[in-house]
């Protein structure tokens, strides 16, 4: 019997570490206590996965912020500003390539959620973090003998990017040879301490690789093959199918024991499995899904992997996760107010692993009967229950068309009808959305979803609040406002909140990166909305002033994204559903005569992870099918979009605003080279994830490298994302400066002319 899980969950079930993390940073406790709450939540999910028969536990999955990090910590490859002189890597440095500090920027963060490595010739690479085997002897000492994990070379470099300075050409995998030798001390050091295992994780080789990307991965393998020798090696992969080149270098890099591959979503590898398997090597069967919370179909699940077993043999074969569990929700234990039917069709994290081990015991012939029998039933009642089905919302979603996913009008006629009306200045400036969510604004919303407080008192501080970001920005003299969010928890949260075939849960945090989490709701059934979401809120703030104030909604494929989808349908089929539900939505806001309506998107690229964006057509115009005088924005962030631009035009928003600063403005280099683009931009001019407080005369210089690329009618001024996670004395003093910087250069082309 052999079971294996790919990676877990390290915040906690009650996301302890989020808390511990932000102490630290808030100089509220000291790096002892933040070590102290991270060896104890280590321990309780190697105790937990030895208790539930897991044979092979991974270790070095914890990370402070993200593995691609921890990697760039354990290789030394520091970036020079962070003034790091050598020895093992600290809280300071490592924290402040993530974050940022008061007087460095923080390193790129790509909507994977980690760190991007900036690298080139010139970096020193040294072994400058032992954590690896710090944790694998931590595990040992407890009596748990884990599988080591580290990210894999190949993949390191391939999610790498050329330092600045570095031209864009520079083979970053010219620097396998330099990288290598200290992964060789890392896997002696794990040999000394006693490891029988190693787990190299290599998601690249599920994108489309080249022959000199493929003829990598058989190099590195090829030099590492004399100091693994002795351990079992499992290269792991995820997210995606293989192609069939790529299946062929997996299955003969030298010195590799088994292959780790994902099945849920990868299920044309099957078919490369059964075409050519290796004799002797081990698979491990990625069946039970990582990225969803919903519960295994045990019986489907055996099925394959008794046909698996036939292919490979009974003793080669290992049930695994078909990811690490990190991307779930931690025990679904924790929910107490779920519906009972649909909390019975659920499988968090620690119910994951029990079906992991579940299949293991089964396929060696100790199936437990009960629990088959239990999720038999669960199963059944999902696929007839009449909570899932409205068939008035399928009939809607099947009647569109193809000229219900394109706008009327074209953009240049609509921006010069919405400039006519709304008469902004050039440059105008504005904000992404959200603004400081400080602790009383919190317990507000804490006390009256207690029913502590009355709605009357609610819609009164609410109401405060709102008036006071108002003032702020007409203070700071901001051309189109925002309201500030102060009724909101999380952007996706709140619709699926008012949008029925949602469910929320109590304590479902899953990371999104650093300390913050999310809540993703859980879309079981058919979507609408019942009745308007945001109208109230937006036209009481633009009650509140005579300028443009934006309604803001959270668009349909971030919906998506950031939810735990149903997998009974096609994904496409859901995004549809909320794409008509948010039109309904704009077409309400545009009756209260809000003339400008941001429709977010932040998580444009996140559901495509390492692969390609295929859910973007469905976002392209089905949720905004307003009139010309009406103003559409949409907001994205945190991704490499420049694959991708062509896609963006074609979703004919009338403005774009999109992460900029914070990846040294690679966004720009699209139109470098020669990209035409029509509709309104805004190239964010500041990183928010910082602390640091940009100066008036950098952000103007920031302004000045967008002008060189794009037409000034055009240009926005704006953050790079929303202002919720900072606080109010870094906020102000930024947008000052933005508003400064937009006027400083408007009197300059004024001049000029």
């Amino acid at each position: 019997m052999a079971s294996h899980i790919v990676g877990y969950p390290r915040m906690g079930p009650k996301r302890e570490l989020k808390f511990a993390l932000e102490s630290f940073w808030d100089k509220k406790s000291s790096a002892e206590d933040l070590q102290k709450v991270a060896a104890g939540l280590r321990s309780s999910i190697w105790k937990q996965m030895a208790d539930a028969g897991i044979k092979y536990i991974p270790s070095n999955t914890f990370s402070y912020y993200d593995q691609v990090l921890d990697t760039t910590a354990m290789l030394g490859a520091v970036p020079p500003r962070y003034g790091w002189n050598g020895g093992e890597i600290g809280f300071d440095t490592y924290f402040s390539m993530a974050r940022g500090n008061a007087s460095v920027p923080a390193m790129e963060m790509t909507k994977c959620h980690f760190i991007v490595p900036e690298l080139g010739p010139d970096v020193r690479f040294s072994y400058a973090s032992h954590k690896a085997v710090d944790e694998y002897k931590e595990a040992k000492a407890l009596g748990v003998n884990t599988v080591p994990v580290l990210v894999g070379p190949v993949s390191y470099l391939l999610l790498s990017k050329p330092e600045k300075g570095v031209e864009k050409t520079f083979s970053l995998l010219s620097l396998l040879r330099k990288i290598l030798p200290i992964y060789k001390e890392v896997i002696s050091e794990l040999k000394a301490a006693g490891a029988s295992w190693i787990q190299f994780d290599e998601p690249t080789l599920v994108l489309d690789l080249d022959a000199h990307q493929l003829q990598a991965f058989a190099a590195a393998y090829a030099d590492l093959e004399s100091t693994l020798s002795g351990l079992n090696v499992l290269i792991e992969t995820y997210f995606a199918d293989l192609t069939s080149g790529a299946y062929k270098t997996l299955i003969e890099l030298k010195g590799v024991t088994a292959y780790g591959l994902d099945l849920v979503r990868g299920t044309k590898t099957i078919d490369l499995i059964k075409t050519n398997f290796p004799k002797g090597k081990f698979l491990f069967a990625g069946v039970v899904d990582g990225r969803n919370i919903w519960a295994n179909d045990l019986a489907s699940s055996l099925g394959t992997l008794q046909a698996l077993e036939a292919i490979v043999g009974k003793d080669n074969l290992v049930v695994s996760t078909s990811c690490s569990l990190l991307h779930t929700a931690v025990d679904l234990v924790n929910e107490t107010k779920l519906d009972d039917e649909i909390k019975s069709w659920l499988a968090f994290a620690a119910q994951k692993v029990v079906e992991v081990n579940a299949l293991a015991k089964a396929l060696a012939g100790r199936k437990d009967e009960a629990f088959f029998a239990s999720n038999a039933t669960a199963q059944a009642s999902r696929k007839s229950s009449p909570k899932v089905t409205n068939e008035a919302v399928q009939k809607a979603a099947a009647a569109l068309k193809g000229s219900d996913h394109r706008r009327a009008t074209n953009v240049s006629a609509r921006l010069d009808a919405q400039q006519k009306k709304l008469n902004l200045p050039i440059l105008p400036t504005t904000t992404i959305g959200s603004f400081p969510q400080t602790l009383e604004l919190r317990r507000v919303r804490r006390e009256f979803k207690a029913n502590k407080i009355s709605e009357d008192d609610y819609v009164k501080a609410i109401k405060e609040e709102i008036k006071k970001v108002v003032d702020l920005q007409e203070e700071l003299d901001i051309d189109v406002l925002v309201h500030g969010e102060p009724e909101r928890n999380d952007m996706v949260e709140y619709f699926g909140e008012q949008l029925s075939g949602f469910a929320f849960t109590v304590n479902g945090w899953v990371q999104s990166y650093g300390s913050r989490c999310v809540k993703p709701p859980i879309i079981y059934g058919d979507v609408s909305r019942p009745k308007p979401m945001t109208v109230f809120w937006s036209s009481t703030a633009q009650s509140m002033t005579s300028r443009p104030m934006k309604g803001m909604l959270t668009g349909p494929v971030t919906i998506l994204n950031w939810s735990f989808v149903r997998n009974d349908q096609p994904r496409f089929e859901t995004c549809y559903q909320i794409a008509l539900a948010i039109k309904d939505e704009v077409e309400d806001l545009e009756k209260a005569g809000i003339n400008v309506i941001q429709i977010d998107e932040a998580a444009l690229r996140e559901g495509c992870l390492l692969g390609s964006p295929s859910i973007l057509s469905t976002s392209n115009g089905q949720s905004t099918p307003s009139g010309s005088l009406t103003v559409i924005h949409t907001h994205m962030c945190y991704s490499n979009f420049n694959d991708i631009i062509h896609s963006i035009i074609d979703m004919d928003a009338d403005v774009i605003t999109i992460e900029n600063s914070r990846s040294d403005e690679k966004l720009l280099s699209v139109f470098r080279e020669g990209v035409k683009y029509g509709a309104g931009i805004g190239p964010g001019v500041y990183d928010i994830h910082s602390p640091r407080i940009p100066s008036t005369e950098e952000i103007a210089d920031r302004i000045n490298k967008m002008l060189a690329v794009l037409e000034t009618n055009i240009l926005w001024v704006n953050p790079d994302c929303g202002l919720k996670t900072r606080k109010y004395a870094e906020v102000k003093p930024a947008l000052n400066n933005m508003v400064a910087a937009a006027k400083l250069l408007r009197t300059q082309l004024a001049s000029a002319k």
